[in-house]
């Protein structure tokens, strides 16, 4: 019986981010507050203060919920082609709602809050560039790529140029790209021609 009230909070919790999500989706991020997602998921304001004292914190385990769950890479044994499909994946998903509007927004509001700053580094990009690391380790073990180098840039670089478009450039995050991409990275690291 003693489950019952967190198995409770934690679906209350999830409605919430949803409701979140699915606002964020409709109005953009100069329509959201706290209020309007109050008011989405039947709730008072208090309800949503009480779990999320700004509405970055709101939006950053919102996008948690779709983050972690649909950009994860697959293990074919071929790692050029998970890292195309998750590339090309997630660029898809940042180009639209509910990540691409909100995960911009949560990008500028970091530019003024230094603790949203380092929050967004340790929950998003760092697991973005650890799951590229562990799937291009996991390729060098295999003999997929060179045995002697070290990965972590590698992974950073991979990452940050996808982000980079994504969020300063007007130019697509297309199959072009993601092959410009991973060709360069596979002369440099790769064991076959």
């Amino acid at each position: 019986m003693t489950d019952t009230p967190r198995r409770r909070g934690a679906a209350r919790t999830e409605e919430l981010l949803r409701a979140t999500l699915d606002l964020a989706a409709e109005v953009g991020y100069a329509g959201l507050s706290i209020e309007a997602v109050a008011r989405r998921a039947g709730v008072g304001k208090h309800t949503i203060y009480r779990r999320w004292p700004s509405m970055a914190a709101l939006l950053l385990d919102a996008l948690s919920i779709v983050w972690s769950s649909n950009l994860d890479y697959r293990d074919t044994g071929d790692v050029r082609a998970d890292l195309r499909e998750q590339f090309l994946r997630s660029s898809q998903a940042l180009a639209g709602p509910p990540i691409g509007p909100v995960y911009r927004a949560v990008i500028a509001e970091a530019q003024a809050d230094a603790t949203l700053r380092a929050t967004l580094h340790e929950r998003f990009l760092v697991t973005v560039e650890q799951s590229t690391l562990d799937r291009i380790t996991r390729a060098q073990h295999t003999g997929e790529l060179v045995a002697e180098a070290n990965l972590e840039f590698a992974a950073e670089v991979l990452c940050g140029t996808l982000y980079y478009r994504h969020l300063l450039s007007t130019r697509p995050i297309d199959e072009h790209a993601i092959d410009g991409l991973l060709d360069m990275f596979m002369a440099a690291y790769g064991t076959t021609a």
